[in-house]
């Protein structure tokens, strides 16, 4: 149960930074889209909170950062041969939107408004939530490629690492035990053929 948990874990931490890059740039989209005038976007953008959309870049870059964390665990983690289970596909069509919704909210009411209910009204929020849903099925092929990745490189990893010498063979380094001396209990030699380590050394016969 535990190393499903894990598992599953490791799938999630690949599919949520997707989803939260593809729903940002989503979100950008939209005001480009509604506000082609750059003066007119930037004003627009400052009076509804998202004055820290000049930050963004570092978003995408700790996105990154996680998904590159999240990609190598998530191998470390299949190397005993467990697939990792995948992350539902309703997931992405349902918490993409819903993140750009409370985003959306939260921006305003930061912002100053006491209630911004009527966001849903702004042009921006329809053609963004629209945009979700592109964007969260991009982001969907990619978890399943990077998942799949995942399997693909820890099950080589784990062939590798599995690889030896065959059944029932000895590493040509090895003494075997018929090479060695044998010394008579009486001592002595009793004529009816070589001694026993001679004989062992030209593999005759004791």
């Amino acid at each position: 149960m535990y190393a499903m948990s894990r598992r599953r874990l490791a799938a999630w931490s690949v599919a949520l930074p997707l989803m939260v890059a593809g729903s940002q740039v989503a979100h950008v989209l939209a005001y480009r889209l509604v506000y082609p005038q750059m003066p007119v976007r930037l004003h627009a953008l400052l009076v509804t909170g998202h004055g820290y959309m000049a930050r963004l870049p570092l978003v995408f870059a700790a996105c990154a950062a996680i998904e590159l964390i999240a990609f190598v665990t998530a191998v470390v983690g299949s190397l005993r041969r467990r697939a990792a289970p995948p992350v539902p596909a309703w997931a992405f069509g349902l918490l993409p939107p819903l993140g750009f919704a409370v985003q959306e909210f939260l921006e305003r009411w930061l912002s100053g408004a006491l209630f911004p209910w009527w966001m849903v009204l702004q042009p921006t929020f329809r053609i963004g939530l629209l945009l979700q849903l592109p964007f969260g099925l991009a982001a969907y092929l990619v978890a399943r490629l990077l998942l799949r990745a995942v399997d693909e490189v820890g099950r080589a990893l784990a062939d590798e690492a599995n690889l030896g010498p065959a059944s029932g063979e000895q590493p040509g380094w090895s003494v075997s035990a018929t090479w060695m001396p044998r010394i008579s209990l009486l001592g002595a030699h009793t004529g009816r053929g070589p001694p026993a380590a001679a004989a062992a050394i030209f593999g005759c016969a004791v």
